[in-house]
This record gives structure tokens, C-alpha cells and sequence, in this order.
């Protein structure tokens, strides 16, 4: 990244004023980074909620050490050491987040295994705002491309040093003797961080990313997709859930450790499970993780209004759906501004 400009006392005035203890202008200063810096606590973190925390306490943590800021380095990568090194003590207190997939075997039939509690699981991401912020030639993946699920999972597979080594190279773009200042070691550890990690994520990233998916779909078969596999849940339509698959598709839905791949094995499910049995749907489109995402209500008959239950994330290729992840429970609605009822 090299942003080593020297920001001397004086060239600055709102910094010098955040500096003197001007909270309001520490604010501003941050302010346009948040977005940012949110997205960087996600992919190191796996989880919405987790992020907002370890935002939350790296920017108390840079306003309180903020006199000591020198300048060497832009505030932006300053910023960006507080996040990551607040992200390493997090990672080093929990275990690592997971998807259905990273637990066992796929099932053929429906499951009636019910949610684990004590699974740390991956969570969805509202991309909504996620703009391309600066990064130096070293960087490889878009923002948005940096929080897909396929990456962000993968991530969860690497110790903290490695994960962020890997994202601040190939994501943000510094360069190896800026991460090891950050991550205060060697110039060779980070090396070795870096090696290790783009073998592991190779393995379990696609090829082709979903941005770079995305690009080759026109608007108007995406919104057949979407569209397509929200009312087929609506109305129990089998023969346009099924059109909308690849054969190899596969379906996930934590808290619920079961998972389904193959074609035949995520309609059994679909028709048994949400087309038939679970009652009435309503549904809303969005978009998490850099991808499409539909926000699925269930008709409550107690409540008498239909309540959050899920967003669920496609993954896409060659125009049908290759992959649904839903992520159960109505805490997951509020980060994307969706309301948790509908009429």
C-alpha cells in the first residue's frame, strides 16, 4: 500500500484538532473509512456482530492512542493496524467460524437434525455501500470479491497470522514489511504466512470469483433467478425450483449442521421442507457477501404477520444456481435494514 506520506503537525488541522482531544473531530476523520474498516473485521472475523465489536473497540483504541500517532504513516494504514492487530486478539480468544460443509458429510435425504448452539458459524454480510477503497499493487481481489462466502470461509480455515497476512496483501494491498510492522515480526514470517495461506484458500476458492460470474449474466437473467427461486418457495413450484439448479448444487442452512448436494438430494429437501411443510413464505431481494440474496419470511399464525427467518445467499454459474446458503434466525436482518415482519 505505501501510504508513508508524513503528516507533520500543522498540515492537517482536523487531525491536530482529534489529536488535541477533539473527539467530534476524530469522528469525522474516521467516518469515511468505517465502511471499510467494518468489511476488513469481517473477513477476518466471519461474522457481522463480531466485526461491529472489534470495530467498536479498535476505534477506542485508536482514539486513545491517537497523541501517540506520529504520521509516518497515513491515518488510513494507521487505522488499519489498530483493526487488524484488534482482530488477531479476537481470533485468538474463539474458534474459528464454520459452515454445514466443514462439519461432516452431505446428507441424501431430509434431515431432522435440529440447529447446533454450540457451532460458531459463519454469518452473511450487507455489501450495500462496499465500495472499491484504495490499494496498492499487491492487491488481487476486488472488495467485493473479498467478501464472498467461498473467501471468507476459507479464511476461517487459516490461523489468525496467516488470515491476516493474506488479506492485507492480496486484499488491501500493503506490502510485506508494512504487515510485518503491523503484525510485529519478520519480513520472513510473512512470507511464510503468505505462502501457506494462498495454498489453503487456493484449494477451497473457485476459480472464477462471483463478481467475475456476475459480469457474464445479464440483468435480466438475474432477476429471473432471483425472482425464480423466491416464488417457487412461495408457491411449492418444483418444476422452477428445479430448472433453476446446477446438478451439482448444494444447500446449507446453519444453525442446522445437515447440508444437501446434488440436484436430486436439494429438491428432496426443498420439496419436503420449505415448499410444503413449513407453511406460507413472503420474501424480499438483497444482496450479501458480493452476491444475490433473497430475505425469506415465514407466516406466523400466532403473530399473525409473516417473521424473518432467513437470508439466503446464491451463489451463481452459467446462469443458474450453484449453491444456497441460509442463514437462520431473525438477527441477521437488522445489519441488511430489512424488517424482521411483513404483512
Amino acid at each position: 500500500m505505501s501510504e508513508v506520506s508524513s503528516t507533520p503537525a500543522g498540515a492537517d488541522p482536523e487531525l491536530d484538532r482529534a489529536r488535541a482531544g477533539d473527539d467530534a473531530a476524530f469522528t469525522r476523520l474516521v467516518e469515511p473509512l468505517r465502511r471499510e474498516l467494518h468489511a476488513h473485521c469481517y473477513r477476518m472475523l466471519g461474522s457481522t456482530h463480531d466485526a461491529d465489536d472489534a470495530l467498536q473497540d479498535a476505534l477506542v483504541r485508536a482514539w486513545r492512542g491517537l497523541a501517540r500517532f506520529e504520521g509516518r504513516s497515513s491515518l488510513r494504514s494507521w487505522l488499519y493496524t489498530v483493526a487488524t492487530r484488534t482482530c488477531l486478539d479476537a481470533v485468538a480468544h474463539r474458534g474459528r467460524r464454520a459452515l454445514p460443509v466443514d462439519l461432516g458429510p452431505s446428507s441424501e435425504r431430509v434431515s431432522v437434525a435440529g440447529a447446533r448452539q454450540d457451532v460458531a458459524w459463519l454469518g452473511p454480510y450487507p455489501d450495500a455501500g462496499l465500495v472499491d477503497a484504495p490499494a496498492g499493487p499487491g492487491a488481487r481481489y476486488e472488495q467485493r470479491e473479498a467478501v464472498e462466502l467461498a473467501f471468507v470461509a476459507a479464511l476461517q480455515h487459516l490461523p489468525g497470522n496467516q488470515r491476516a497476512a493474506l488479506v492485507l496483501f492480496e486484499v488491501l494491498g500493503f506490502t510485506v514489511a508494512e504487515i510485518a510492522a503491523i503484525m510485529r515480526t519478520s519480513t520472513t514470517s510473512v512470507n511464510s504466512a503468505l505462502a501457506r495461506a494462498r495454498r489453503i484458500v487456493a484449494e477451497k476458492v473457485p476459480a472464477a470469483t462471483q463478481q467475475q460470474t456476475l459480469r457474464k449474466i445479464d440483468d435480466v437473467r438475474l432477476r429471473q433467478v432471483v425472482t425464480g427461486f423466491a416464488t417457487a418457495l412461495e408457491r411449492g413450484d418444483a418444476d422452477t425450483m428445479v430448472a433453476l439448479l446446477t446438478e451439482d448444487v448444494t444447500w446449507s442452512m446453519p444453525p442446522m449442521p445437515s447440508w444437501y448436494a446434488g440436484r436430486a438430494a436439494v429438491m428432496d429437501f426443498a420439496v419436503n421442507v420449505p415448499m410444503s411443510t413449513c407453511g406460507a413464505w413472503r420474501h424480499l431481494p438483497t444482496s450479501a457477501n458480493g452476491q444475490p440474496a433473497v430475505a425469506c419470511y415465514l407466516w406466523d399464525d400466532a403473530a399473525g404477520t409473516h417473521r424473518a427467518w432467513s437470508v439466503n445467499v446464491l451463489t451463481l454459474r452459467d446462469g443458474l444456481i450453484a449453491g444456497v446458503t441460509s442463514f437462520v434466525g431473525p438477527e441477521h436482518f437488522p445489519p441488511f435494514g430489512l424488517p424482521v415482519e411483513l404483512p
